[in-house]
């Protein structure tokens, strides 16, 4: 009973405010979602990983190991996944980035917050650093058919996560007042992108719901493979193996969907994966979570 009480006290406030947004949308309300998103990737999200990774009490090599391990559950799912795509038939351009790279930011952050603390948070965002590196790169390329680099330097997330992990290596970080005033920008950014959620939920439709049902499944098979996998090989400790595992199979990012409907890379398939992978993680987290929380109770 106090695992279950556990996984409520953690997925409650993320369903919630998910709700919050689904349900102010369909209420008629405005929402501006591009520029609250831009908001939240440009000052909110940056602030967070900045203030979370340079609080962080991790030692340098085990922030490296994670990371490496992340690089390595990343490379190992995308080539299980593009070869699943491949045996199938389907658009390596169109599902392989959405596949790879889940909602380690809207809802992989909370998750890890109210299931860790400040500490599992610290971990959750050197995954979600490397994921957002990874797929403003790598991600762009696959769903632009070309792209360069440079795309990530473009991205204040890529410098946030850049400095927090020197002001935590080297002990160096800015004046208090800095930080306070950086933390309260951070503070806006869970909240803000799980309403976000909300509301692009609301907005998308489950194209193709039985095709997305199965990559969504076999998705977060093949994640929870690499992660596990991934985790191992690097010898992470017990929390930072549970955030890993948790980011990795975390839903398909609405940030999909958008990057698909600026390249016209089938958008409406892509937002059809959005909403499944989605619903499916409405059952899938509260379960992952009572196993990992479960095993961790005395």
């Amino acid at each position: 009973m106090s695992v279950i009480v556990e996984v409520l006290r953690v997925v409650a406030p993320v369903f919630v405010l998910g709700f919050a947004g689904w349900a102010w949308v369909r209420a008629g309300e405005d929402f501006p979602l591009r520029f609250v998103t831009r908001l939240c990737f440009t000052v909110a999200v940056p602030c967070l990983i900045f203030v979370a990774l340079a609080r962080a009490e991790l030692d340098r090599g085990a922030l490296a190991s994670l990371a490496l391990a992340t690089l390595g559950g990343y490379a190992a799912a995308g080539l299980a996944l593009a070869a699943l795509l491949r045996a199938a038939g389907l658009s390596q351009r169109a599902f392989l980035a959405p596949l790879t790279f889940g909602n380690t930011g809207n809802v992989g952050l909370p998750v890890a917050l109210f299931a860790w603390g400040e500490q599992g948070l610290a971990l959750a965002v050197v995954v979600f650093a490397v994921m957002a590196c990874l797929s403003f790169t790598v991600g762009v390329w696959l769903v632009s058919g070309g792209g360069s680099p440079r795309e990530a330097l473009r991205q204040p997330i890529f410098y946030a996560a850049a400095g927090g992990l020197a002001a935590a290596g080297f002990g160096v970080a800015p004046p208090g007042w800095v930080m306070d005033s950086l933390a309260l920008a951070g503070q806006m950014a869970i909240p803000l992108m799980l309403f976000t959620l909300g509301v692009a939920m609301a907005r998308l439709t489950p194209a193709g719901a039985g095709r997305a049902a199965l990559l969504s499944g076999a998705r977060l098979v093949v994640c929870a493979a690499a992660a596990l996998g991934a985790a191992r090989l690097a010898g992470l400790p017990e929390l930072a193996s549970q955030v890993l595992l948790m980011q990795l199979t975390m839903p398909v990012a609405v940030t999909s969907y958008l990057m698909a409907e600026r390249y016209d890379a089938r958008p409406v398939d892509v937002a059809g994966l959005v909403v499944v992978s989605t619903a499916i993680a409405v059952l899938a987290i509260p379960a992952m979570l009572a196993v990992l929380l479960g095993a961790g109770a005395p």
